[in-house]
This record gives C-alpha cells, structure tokens and sequence, in this order.
C-alpha cells in the first residue's frame, strides 16, 4: 500500500537565493475567499471586530504579518492567517481555500528588477506601495502580486502552478543577477 506525505506546494525546490534577491515559500495558515453578496461596509466591519482587519478596496490589502485581507477582485477578498469567524456569512460567502493556492515571498534589492521582467504592472515602489496588491500575469499564469515590505512581494498562484513560478521566477534572477555581475 502507498504511503501518502502531506507536501507543501513548492516541496524542496525553495529557499533560493540568486544574486540579492530570495525566493522563500510561505505557510499562509488557513486561506479563505470571502465574497461579499451584502453591504461591503457591514462585513468590513464585521472583519474588524473578529479579525482585526477591514474588507480591502480595489488593489489594496489591509493588515499585516500573520493576518492579513487581500483585494482579490470585484466584491471579492483572501482572508489570510486565521479562519474566517463564522459570523461573517451574514455579509459574504466564505470558502475555505487553504490548499488552493502556493504562496511565496520575492524579496531583496533585485525584486521589482525580477518582477519587471514577468509581470506588465509597474511594480516600483513609488508606485506600488506596502499593502498595494494587483491580479495580473507572472509569466502566463494568473497571479496575486502584494507588496509585504520595502523590498519584498507575496505572490500567488494556484497550487499546480508552483513548479511553473519557481521555474519562472528563478530564470528571471539569474537574468538579473547575471546584468548586475
């Protein structure tokens, strides 16, 4: 009889580290789509009071460190870090979507340089500040892109696409790092 291993999305194929920029996987905790079919200003403040973070305007997250909401489209946000109070399905449908997504962290002096050659946002940070995020493409896959830090980004993808953005993602530091040399 096979013996199952549970396995994250990116298995052993990170921590990497090409030239100054890292590519880490992240343990999101629970992860769960939160769709708003109400009023947005109720379950915002829903979200507040049971999880201490509001429901995200377009493009923006709200929250930091271990819980944190996403903009994740029309009416539609992640709730990241904990699981969703029960109380919020007066306002929204909520989804567990735990083992959907792979989520890893572009960090360093060289991110917005890696990032520039996959996604055709402007992802400077003058632009695109901490708590900024965007739906957009990393390659030719769908992603959430959020800037987490100065010089540091969460991306998201579905789960079997993880393989793909490491491959991608690795291809474009070594590009960079190779330029910088």
């Amino acid at each position: 009889m096979a013996e199952l291993k549970a396995r994250t999305a990116c298995g052993d194929e990170l921590p990497l580290e090409i030239g100054s920029a890292q590519l880490a996987e992240l343990d999101l905790g629970p992860v769960t789509a939160v769709m708003v079919w109400g009023a947005e200003k109720e379950l915002s403040a829903a979200m507040k009071e049971a999880h201490g973070v509001a429901f995200p305007k377009p493009n923006r997250s709200s929250g930091k460190d271990a819980t944190r909401c996403i903009w994740f489209g029309r009416n539609q946000a992640l709730l990241i870090g904990t699981a969703a109070d029960v109380g919020l399905r007066d306002y929204a449908a909520i989804v567990d979507q735990s083992d959907a997504w792979c989520a890893v962290s572009l960090s360093g002096e060289a991110s917005e340089d890696v990032l520039a050659r996959l996604v055709p946002v402007d992802l400077r940070r003058a632009q695109f500040k901490r708590g900024h995020t965007v739906r957009t493409q990393v390659g030719h896959m769908m992603a959430s892109v959020t800037r987490i830090g100065p010089d540091s980004f969460m991306i998201l993808v579905f789960r079997s696409m993880a393989a793909t953005l490491i491959h991608e993602l690795k291809q474009a530091m070594q590009s960079v790092a190779a330029r910088r040399a």
